[in-house]
């Protein structure tokens, strides 16, 4: 036992246990988790080597004689009718049958029809009327016919109770009766009581505490690795949370979700129905709360295994979904129901991440009738990056003691009552990159975090400011994604934060698996060095480009490099050569343009695609290779430049200003024409890219304003 283990045992005394006794017992016994943890806190809650033995082989006989498995329930029935009682672990429920005044209850694996359970338990565990309770029960077995043996003693024919004419059978009529219950399940938790023992525990303690209760040893962690794992549990603990993982295999993505909670529920498969989900479409007559609602209403956390595999036969299921996503709220048939449900979508990615972003994005793994769909994936709160959680292995597995699960699932129930969403306005403030569903995304990552690490709300401004981070970071993963999917429209992707006492300073939150190096660098560039900006030929999307050119001595040739086979590109490139042909000497005299050759390699730097509207950008590019000048600084140039040397207009001003100041320029070359659509533009893009004008019309004169001439 280590210092943490003394701490679990003296504070969280009869409720902690020996995690890897679970694993062990997992291995050969296929049930619950917290089934196997109140057996082990029963029979195993020692460090004598041979009482430890013992107790796990009684809790292996236990579970071979006593565990109701579905497939052994006609058997079971037989030993209660044989024995006249038997004891049986299994998970029951009960409801009120308001018109005879009584309760019915029912097994989930034992097949015996509805029967009568004591008020005196109801009342002591509540549970019972609140989707059940696991628990160790004995049942007896009242005979039909008690007065057989006094029948035979007087040679007389048995008696035989037969029910009214008319009267069907009911739970009363049941021959099993309750003889004695004993729940498995905490039946009811002291949650101030709980909240109250952190104070005992350092922040890195109580994370520990939370990682071994799941059955992990955090020693065998980083720092972002524990987060990681504690951000698993936030859609437990928080109320409608969208969570999605995507990752390699083998990294225990489903574990949380199928072994630690009983309020979640694994859809295998990532497969169900609409019904399934949020209840039938004649709701109003069901009496099943469960076929009303649906699963969103029935369970704290739904998490779709495998998106990949994620079907829905009703084309309006991604609709409903997507509303569901951004408020909680759906509609079936004449009804607006609501629900607290959080969803969690996992998959995996079958190649290295730096691959994936090279050619796609990293909502790729979703089946296609969700790949372009960036409405829904707008409403994800958190991008947990599967590949940064190691696959699992023997040291990632825990020795030591951790709270039962049953503890630890009941706790994350309560709290989602609470609300910590508001604790971060302590400290800081969300910088103005944000639009509503980023907040939303960012408090809700941030109070399901806080609510399991700071339950008793005693958190420093580095508490704060560590979560905060963290909730950030996974939603502008998001958003770089959609910016990737959709373009202009999700630019915004600078999200941060400032000091409450110090709003002057912005804290800008970065992914690591995209370079947040800006692509337009604040210094000077080598001359001949150009970036540009116009509409991918492919997408559409403006992007920027580095045209990269180079004179050497030479006959005036001009070769180029990563144009690819488009014509409209070469032709392009053509153009700006040709202008540059008859007007060097306009630029700047003396300059001995035809004595070179003039190399270009063509950099897409974004991946987009080629575009064929930097025919300007590149005749400014040759025309500072030539007279060996560097281009102003953080300048983009749009522009289209055709061979008779007329220019395009600028066309989506917005938009090109836009990606300008994401991708970290500082000016923009522009024709007086654009004067008076600068007025439509918002004034927070024209603070961050300023522009710099020349003469409508006139190539020669923005070849010279992007020089300095």
């Amino acid at each position: 036992m280590d210092e943490l283990d003394r701490m679990a045992v003296e504070f969280f005394s009869g409720r902690v246990v020996r995690k890897d006794l679970t694993a062990l017992m997992k291995r050969s016994a296929n049930v619950p988790t917290f089934v196997l943890e109140y057996l082990l806190g029963m029979y195993c809650s020692t460090e004598d080597e041979e009482a430890l033995a013992e107790g796990l082989e009684r809790i292996r006989k236990i579970l071979t004689n006593n565990y109701v498995r579905p497939d052994e329930s006609e058997a079971i029935k037989s030993k209660i009718r044989e024995l006249g009682q038997y004891t049986v672990i299994d998970k029951v429920s009960a409801r009120l049958d308001e018109y005879a005044d009584r309760y019915v209850a029912s097994f989930t694996n034992l097949a015996i029809e509805p029967f009568i359970m004591p008020e005196e338990y109801v009342r002591s565990y509540g549970k019972i009327l609140q989707g059940g309770i696991w628990c160790i029960m004995r049942i007896e077995y009242l005979q039909p016919y008690d007065d057989d043996a006094l029948a035979d003693a007087f040679d007389e024919e048995a008696p035989v109770r037969r029910k009214p004419a008319g009267k069907k059978r009911g739970p009363e009529d049941s021959p099993f009766r309750v003889a004695s219950l004993k729940p498995i399940q905490m039946p009811n938790l002291d949650l101030e009581g709980m909240i109250g023992l952190r104070q005992h525990f350092t922040t890195q303690q109580w994370m520990d505490l939370l990682l071994r209760s799941c059955g992990y040893e955090p020693d065998a962690l980083s720092e972002k690795q524990k987060m990681h794992f504690i951000a698993r549990m936030a859609p437990l603990a928080e109320r409608n949370f969208n969570l999605c993982e995507l990752g390699p295999r083998g990294t225990g993505k489903s574990y949380v979700y199928k072994e630690i909670s009983p309020y979640s529920i694994l859809l295998s498969g990532g497969q169900t129905t609409t019904a399934n989900l949020f209840g039938r479409m004649n709701s109003g007559r069901l009496s099943d709360p469960a076929a009303r609602t649906g699963l969103v209403g029935h369970w704290d956390c739904i998490t779709f295994d495998e998106v990949a595999g994620m079907r829905f036969r009703d084309v309006n299921a991604i609709q409903i979904l997507k509303d569901y996503m951004a408020s909680g709220s759906y509609a079936r048939g004449r009804d607006q129901l609501n629900a607290d449900a959080s969803l969690v979508l996992e998959g995996n990615i079958n190649d290295t991440v730096a691959n994936v972003l090279k050619t796609t994005h990293l909502f790729d793994p979703f089946p296609p009738e969700f790949n372009n769909d960036s409405a829904f994936f707008d409403r994800i709160h958190l991008y947990l990056p599967g590949w940064e959680v190691p696959k699992m292995r023997s040291d990632l597995l825990t020795g030591h003691y951790g709270l039962i699960t049953d503890c630890l699932s009941e706790f994350c129930h309560e709290m989602r009552r609470r609300d910590f969403t508001h604790l971060i306005d302590r400290y800081f403030r969300l910088n103005n990159d944000f639009n509503r569903r980023d907040e939303i995304g960012v408090r809700k990552t941030f109070g399901g975090m806080a609510k399991l690490l700071f339950p008793d709300q005693q958190m420093t401004k580095e508490d704060v400011e560590m979560l905060l981070e963290y909730a950030i970071e996974g939603r502008r993963r998001v958003k770089e994604q959609l910016k990737t999917m959709a373009g202009v429209e999700f630019n915004d992707v600078n999200l941060g934060y400032v000091d409450a006492e110090n709003p002057a300073e912005n804290h800008v939150v970065y992914v690591p698996e995209q370079s947040h190096d800006a692509l337009v660098p604040e210094g000077e560039q080598l001359p001949g060095f150009v970036f540009g900006i116009g509409p991918s030929l492919e997408s559409g999307e403006v992007a920027v480009y580095r045209l990269e050119n180079k004179a050497v001595a030479g006959e005036f040739d001009f070769k180029t490099e990563g144009v690819g086979r488009s014509k409209p590109v070469k032709e392009s490139m053509e153009a700006a050569f040709q202008f540059f042909d008859n007007n060097a000497g306009r630029v700047a005299a003396g300059m001995h343009a035809h004595e070179r050759d003039y190399l270009l390699f063509y950099n897409d730097l974004q991946k987009k695609g080629h575009s064929a509207e930097l025919s300007l950008a590149e005749f400014v590019g040759l025309c500072s290779a030539a007279c060996n000048r560097p281009v102003v600084p953080s300048m983009v140039i749009p522009g289209v430049l055709r061979m008779s040397g007329t220019l395009d207009e600028v066309r989506n001003l917005e938009e090109v200003l836009r990606v300008a100041k994401n991708a970290g320029a500082k000016k923009v070359l522009l024709p007086m024409s654009c004067l008076q659509d600068l007025a439509q533009v918002p004034s927070v893009l024209l603070e961050s890219v300023s522009p710099e004008f020349y003469a409508t019309g006139d190539a020669v004169s923005a070849a010279k304003k992007a020089l300095g001439l």
